[in-house]
């Protein structure tokens, strides 16, 4: 739920959803330029994770990326699949506000979604895709999103 505009002395009648079907996104973000990597997915594992770091991996083969995760149960996986050109980097536990890609999701959830009550998953997708295309055609937009002060004092952000 978030604010919305309503005539002076009505309360706004705002749907929710009780549905519980799920699709996954994935993403990843260059703060510095703003590059965005994203897949939609039915599902996420370290199989689907996997498919994820190899897209990344190949969307900037020119560099070598370094990718800042949470721990979830897929990015620690035994089983995963880390390409040649990219180092991942586990942030602390419980501090979502320095993964510069939490910062992506909740603009879709505030501009895309927000005070919306989808009728299928097929029309959540849809809304998802419309969003993330948005952002995939704005990097400076993306990068305003995401890059961080703390970001710029690493060395690895400097070459």
């Amino acid at each position: 739920m978030r604010r919305c505009w309503a005539p002076r002395g009505e309360r706004p009648i705002v749907g929710h959803q009780i549905v519980r079907e799920f699709v996954y996104a994935v993403g990843a973000v260059c703060p510095t330029d703003g590059q965005l990597v994203s897949l939609i997915m039915p599902w996420v594992d370290a199989e689907v994770m996997s498919i994820f770091l190899a897209t990344a991996a190949q969307e900037c083969s020119h560099d070598h990326c370094f990718m800042f995760l949470d721990a979830a149960a897929w990015h620690t996986a035994h089983d995963l699949r880390v390409p040649a050109n990219m180092t991942l980097f586990f942030l602390p536990p419980y501090s979502p506000e320095l993964n510069p890609m939490e910062h992506v999701w909740d603009h879709l959830r505030e501009n895309s979604f927000g005070n919306r009550t989808c009728a299928s998953l097929t029309e959540v997708e849809n809304i998802l895709c419309d969003g993330l295309l948005m952002l995939h055609k704005n990097p400076a937009s993306v990068s305003s999103l995401t890059c961080f002060d703390w970001l710029n004092t690493l060395p690895l952000m400097s070459n």
